[in-house]
């Protein structure tokens, strides 16, 4: 089992003690104490693609590259045989600008929005939908043992959830291996910067599993379909809506992923069952989430 220091496996691994991802602020405790705190720290970062400003998202500023090229890629604006010619960051503007061969414009859809850290993020397209059509994933075996392995992995990954809370995390993952661990304020914004770093190593997708902190909602479905990603694991629950796709697009959805526990709700014909869940540990209640108290 995995230790709190091993993060051998990861290409990229959270960095909580990065410098600007957190700051320490002063409070009043319940018995009227001060109490010091870490917490997580948002920017804004606007996103151009050619010479159009495309979004404003609110994030905790680190892979701001990724970031750009994930959101573009998951909404559409960048097609899969666009050629990028520049990603360029402007760290005092607070800017990415993604330049590419093709001309770009898309003021007919576009009205200018502040993409907010909230969860209840809106895409800048209400046509995310239409991505999908002919959309079929490969059907990709999985075998339980994986889940369980990685659910141990990911907790014991020091991050910033752990130091300071109010954050998502999103894991790209090859059968038992945990690869590159995003987070951010919002869960969308980590999904687009594993999206973004696929796009910039070229990175296959039809082997991979995509695991989330946050809920199974339909965009998440949505953006892991788009991606090629077969496989969506998460700590939470899940949207009738979120199932409703994964079954359409042959996405395999495991969701409450809590210990010994889970839930498949989407492709339970292709789960290989090859680990009895009574010899899986407990989850420790040092490393248990939020979400795995139902809040």
């Amino acid at each position: 089992m995995a230790t709190e220091t091993d993060l051998s496996e990861y290409i990229i691994a959270p960095d909580p003690g990065a410098a600007r991802l957190t700051r320490a602020v002063e409070g009043v405790d319940q018995n009227g104490e001060v109490s010091r705190i870490s917490v997580v720290e948002e920017r804004p970062l606007t996103i151009f693609l050619n010479s159009q400003e495309i979004v404003t998202a609110m994030t905790i500023g680190d892979y701001p590259e990724y970031l750009a090229l994930g959101f573009l890629r998951n909404q559409g604006m960048l097609r899969p045989d666009d050629q990028i010619t520049r990603v360029d960051y402007d760290d005092d503007l607070e800017t990415v600008v993604v330049r590419t061969a093709r001309e770009t414009s898309y003021e007919d859809k576009l009205k200018k929005k502040t993409r907010t850290s909230g969860c209840a993020v809106g895409t800048v397209f209400g046509d995310m939908m239409e991505g999908l059509e002919g959309v079929r994933l490969p059907q990709v075996q999985v075998r339980t043992s994986w889940l369980y392995d990685l659910a141990a992995k990911i907790n014991r990954t020091p991050s910033l959830y752990l130091q300071a809370g109010a954050i998502h995390g999103t894991v790209l993952c090859r059968e038992s291996r945990p690869l590159v661990y995003m987070e951010d304020v919002g869960r969308h914004n980590a999904v687009d910067k594993i999206a973004g770093w696929m796009l910039s190593e070229g990175e296959t997708a039809g082997n991979k599993i995509l695991y989330t902190t946050g809920r199974l909602t339909s965009e998440m479905v949505i953006k892991t379909a788009m991606m090629g990603i077969p496989v969506l694991a998460s700590r939470s629950g899940f949207t009738a809506w979120g199932v409703e796709i994964a079954r359409e697009v042959g996405l395999t959805l495991i969701g409450r992923m809590r210990g010994q526990r889970f839930v498949c709700l989407s492709g339970e014909d292709r789960l290989l069952r090859d680990v009895d869940p009574a010899t899986v540990p407990v989850e420790d209640r040092k490393h248990r989430r939020k979400s795995a108290d139902g809040r």
